[in-house]
């Protein structure tokens, strides 16, 4: 098999990986809607999902290349691995789990996906090298995407949106800038450094790193609400298990797949509008709501026609060339 071809099967099932990512993904926002539902505080919400990730990936390290390397990567850099999860994982998902007490679950599935643009609106302030040129083909194919987004959110719930909406479309933003952003600049940080960690090391590192900052998060919950119910905390482990582990150690991996190919890297990150499709569908076969028509069914076919466009455009072997690879691998600048 050519380099070329070796690039565009890798590129493809980078954008397979993303796409089941996308699937455990899209639990947070029914089980974090629960949660807020029954009164619980979104503070207790965001640090008791990555307290009980923390425990849960002990047992997948033996396995995955130990924990020792992890520790020694975050010893030798604390600050870059603290600013990285400060970013990527406390901002993204207190954003998150304050806009799920402020805003109904379609309108948090639905402004999330802005995520499809943000990583490669954030690629000409990181990179250096070839990569923070964006494609424009990939940015087509997300712009359509996004906009099929928005014609399912619109379609869902109605254009017009009260003060508690607007707060919750504006956090939903950050969260939506915050987590590929954070991500990317691990990935730099790890470039520069030398440092080869895979997908779980990253997420274990992150969750590791943030912990400090959690501990902040669970002491301003405790003075804002008291202790957390129980049902508060299944629910926050059902998140920490399909999100914070599978749907996050699954997204991990396809960016670090693809994380020299900026289209197919877009196109990974893209796969996360899919969370509304998922969303839609589970909501209709097992919460009994009413299937997408009109708009809101034109978006759906659109987001599904984008990321099938994304399929294609990844899956030629000039996405992702072996003289361009090279390229992008001499410049660890960013």
């Amino acid at each position: 098999m050519t380099d070329p071809q070796h690039e565009s099967r890798r590129a493809l099932l980078a954008v397979g990986i993303a796409l089941a990512s996308a699937l455990f993904f899209t639990l947070t926002y029914v089980l974090n809607r629960a949660s807020a539902s029954g009164g619980g505080h979104w503070a207790w919400t965001a640090c008791l999902r990555y307290f009980i990730t923390l425990p849960l990936l002990l047992p997948l390290m033996p396995l995955q290349g130990g924990a020792a390397p992890v520790l020694r990567a975050i010893a030798a850099h604390p600050w870059a691995w603290l600013r990285c999860s400060a970013i990527g994982f406390m901002l993204f998902y207190c954003a998150l789990s304050f806009a799920a007490s402020s805003g109904p679950a379609w309108l948090i599935a639905g402004s999330f996906q802005f995520t499809v643009i943000a990583g490669m609106l954030c690629a000409p302030l990181l990179y250096r090298d070839a990569r923070r040129k964006v494609p424009p083909a990939a940015l087509g194919i997300a712009a359509a995407i996004l906009a099929g987004v928005l014609l399912m959110q619109f379609g869902q719930g109605g254009p017009g949106l009260d003060r508690a909406g607007w707060i919750a479309l504006l956090c939903v933003l950050t969260a939506a800038v915050a987590y590929p952003l954070g991500n990317r600049l691990l990935l730099l940080h790890l470039e520069r450094t030398g440092e080869d960690l895979n997908a779980t090391q990253r997420v274990f590192g992150l969750t590791l790193a943030s912990q400090p900052l959690w501990l902040l998060v669970a002491m301003f919950a405790w003075h804002e609400a008291g202790t957390p119910s129980m049902s508060q905390v299944w629910l926050a482990a059902g998140v920490a298990l399909s999100a914070g582990v599978i749907a996050t150690i699954l997204f991990f991996q396809a960016t670090g797949m693809v994380r020299n190919n900026p289209v197919a890297l877009g196109a990974a990150e893209a796969m996360q509008a899919a969370e509304l499709l998922f969303a839609a569908t589970l909501g209709a076969l097992f919460l009994h709501e009413a299937w997408p028509q009109g708009r809101a069914l034109l978006g759906a076919v659109v987001v599904t026609a984008g990321i099938v466009a994304f399929a294609i455009v990844v899956a030629r072997p000039a996405a992702g060339s072996t003289r361009r690879t090279k390229i992008l691998r001499g410049d660890k600048g960013a």
